[in-house]
């Protein structure tokens, strides 16, 4: 009888050791208190922000999708992707900059440095947006001829967004940099679309026509609601964190390290948003709203690689601000394990769910399925690299990693116009794929030659394996 107590008590006790252990790792996760553990809590913030963000962005996609109809969801696509491309561009590279730069002026105690640029980087930028909006205003005025007729209406109104977007883009960048991950990401990621989702309901419910010209109405209001919301935020926690001082503008030398940044920024928007301008340019408006949404679905295992990516880069950049190489290798071995393992599963769930996901939108999207399985080898031989663009930033090889984006991008628009007219939407999604790929394996060889760090997930493999 009591050797029949303690065959039971043993694997109970063990179960219990088992559930202690855990939740002991959870609560040191969620406590930071290591380096490594600080950043595996910004990694779940941030890919929980990123999900959330996602469920609320499809839900609005699909609304806009069944409200408006195939054509005027394209229209909107469309108009949003130009407000992408000008609100990136109008930072001047800030946006990244401001990730590397902030954590070195701490390190470095120039705090007049460090007040400086988070003001004076969110004032050029509103700046130079209203300038870029602008521009385009008086470019769609001018080639108005040239512009398809249901294009230009929604473009003009949309571009209002465009200032307070780009001071939101460098705002993430600052939460990113100071490892506010949450103040980082909340506002833009799940504020706007929440209250762009509100705004689409209310005017569904009051019996307003939807169009892609009241989309783009709804899309001001979110925009500039979130952007001043996370400026005052930030702002009370900057005070909070940091004394009252005198701020030192360095704007030669921001604009030196935002340079190669800003560079970087365009590739990445162009990687981003080529396919579905020339798409555009060849294919109905249906063809690209059917476009945009299977790529928009299977682009939510690019999540995976930001979460990581906004998580590591404080380390990156402070690691390289001390000099500390050592510590260096285990965390890339982890950001790229990190990235890879939960984008494959992620990959596989989407695939398994791509069907029933496009018949949301409506019958004709699942001519879009293809498409998903197309960009899904791109994107997880990017995640085999891990957040590569975010280390070779951070370390400093922002001019070799600019010039491998350049590349990429032109390379990217090449093969879209080539492939789009023969291929159509799979011609599209062919040609961002190969993108891909050609920028990950580069980035992997500047990791390697200049650095000296191994990133690919073959390679953290192996070290694993021979590690005694």
């Amino acid at each position: 009888m009591t050797t029949h107590k303690t065959a039971e008590a043993v694997p109970q006790s063990g179960a219990l050791a088992m559930f202690r252990e855990q939740l002991d790792l959870v609560r040191c996760v969620l406590s930071g208190a290591t380096e490594r553990t600080r950043m595996q809590r910004d990694v779940v913030v941030a890919f929980s922000v990123r999900v959330a963000s996602a469920a609320i962005l499809y839900l609005s996609q699909i609304m806009l999708a069944r409200w408006m109809g195939g054509f005027e969801y394209g229209v909107y696509v469309s108009v949003w992707t130009w407000v992408l491309i000008l609100g990136g561009l109008s930072h001047l590279g800030l946006g990244m900059g401001v990730i590397r730069l902030l954590p070195a002026y701490v390190e470095n105690g120039r705090l007049d440095l460090h007040r400086g640029l988070m003001f004076g980087s969110r004032v050029l930028a509103f700046c130079t947006g209203t300038l870029l909006a602008t521009l385009a205003l008086a470019s769609v005025w001018l080639l108005g001829d040239r512009i398809h007729g249901p294009y230009i209406l929604p473009l003009c109104i949309a571009l209002a967004c465009v200032p307070i977007f780009a001071v939101t883009d460098v705002q993430d960048g600052i939460g990113r940099g100071k490892a506010w991950i949450a103040l980082a990401l909340l506002p833009p990621y799940v504020m706007r679309p929440l209250v762009l989702l509100a705004a689409l309901v209310t005017a569904h419910e009051m019996g307003l026509p939807l169009d892609a010209s009241s989309a783009a109405v709804a899309a001001i209001f979110a925009t500039w609601i979130t952007g001043l919301v996370q400026l005052l935020l930030i702002n009370r926690r900057a005070a909070a964190a940091m004394p009252a001082g005198p701020r030192t503008f360095a704007l030669r030398s921001w604009l030196a390290t935002s340079a190669p940044l800003l560079v970087i920024g365009m590739c990445e928007i162009v990687m981003q948003t080529a396919d579905v301008l020339i798409v555009s340019r060849y294919l109905s408006p249906t063809e690209v709203g059917i476009y945009f949404a299977a790529a928009k679905t299977m682009s939510l295992v690019l999540f995976v690689h930001y979460a990581v990516g906004s998580a590591a880069a404080n380390r990156f950049s402070t690691l390289h601000a001390r000099g500390d190489r050592a510590a260096l290798q285990p965390l890339v071995a982890d950001a790229v394990r990190w990235t890879f393992w939960p984008s494959l599963a992620a990959a596989a769930v989407l695939l398994a769910l791509g069907w029933p996901l496009l018949r949301l939108f409506g019958p004709a999207f699942l001519a879009g399925y293809p498409v998903m399985f197309i960009l899904v080898l791109g994107f997880l031989f990017r995640a085999a690299m891990g957040p590569s663009e975010f280390l070779l930033n951070m370390m400093g090889q922002q001019r070799l990693c600019a010039i491998v984006l350049a590349i990429t991008a032109a390379l990217n628009i090449s093969l879209n116009f080539a492939l789009v007219p023969h291929f159509g939407l799979n011609g599209a999604a062919t040609a961002t794929t190969l993108a891909l790929v050609f920028a990950a394996t580069m980035n992997n060889l500047v990791a390697r030659h200049r650095l000296g760090i191994k990133l690919s997930i073959l390679a953290n493999l192996r070290a694993s394996r021979s590690a005694p």
